[in-house]
């Protein structure tokens, strides 16, 4: 059994609860939803790998914009889980859509039970590889203007915000920043004083 948590939302009770039976075994948690509103509120705490999302709960609309429309609400949120979008109305213009919008895959029903898990499996580990390069690249920007930033400081700017930011490291004890800087206490404190830092 995989550590994941998904969140299954299509209308038809039927199919949820063969999802669940399927997705029971294989998933850590496994929770079924009827209603596609609830989705913001399930997403709050930030714990779900991935989303099957059916594409169409009105069944007088089975153009499947209601699932890139959910879709889209779910991208948007803040650290969003992995999607895959599932309906009885494939076609292959709506998957490349669905995928051009976010999703990680896309299922037709009827499906088979092996391919929907390793699609799913499939689709966390996607999602999160691509997560984790959008998480490096920020870090890189933060860093290339914090290097940016330094760059325009003095020596004794650069080194008053280095020993600033040890003194707060050790929540203000001296002792411990000194001996992390490779000073005296007594040093350290006469430049605290140079620069105008009251402990």
């Amino acid at each position: 059994m995989n550590p994941y948590k998904i969140i299954v939302i299509d209308d038809n009770l039927s199919v949820l609860r063969t999802l669940k039976l399927v997705l029971n075994g294989v998933f850590k948690t496994v929770v079924t939803v009827p209603d596609p509103k609830l989705i913001p509120a399930m997403l709050n705490v930030g714990d779900v790998d991935v989303v099957l999302l059916d594409m169409n709960f009105d069944a007088r609309k089975l153009d499947g914009e209601e699932g890139l429309f959910w879709l889209n609400r779910i991208n948007e949120m803040p650290n969003p889980p992995a999607v895959v979008l599932i309906t009885a109305f494939g076609d292959i213009d709506l998957a490349v859509r669905s995928v051009q919008q976010g999703a990680e895959d896309f299922i037709t029903k009827p499906w088979d039970n092996q391919t929907l898990i390793q699609k799913l499996e499939a689709a966390i580990t996607k999602h999160r590889a691509k997560q984790q390069t959008v998480s490096l690249a920020a870090e890189a920007v933060s860093l290339h203007n914090q290097m940016a930033a330094n760059k325009q400081l003095s020596l004794e700017e650069l080194e008053k915000k280095h020993i600033l930011e040890v003194v707060d490291q050790v929540n203000g004890n001296l002792v411990n920043a000194a001996e992390r800087l490779g000073i005296s206490r007594q040093t350290l404190y006469n430049k605290l004083k140079k620069f105008g830092v009251i402990i």
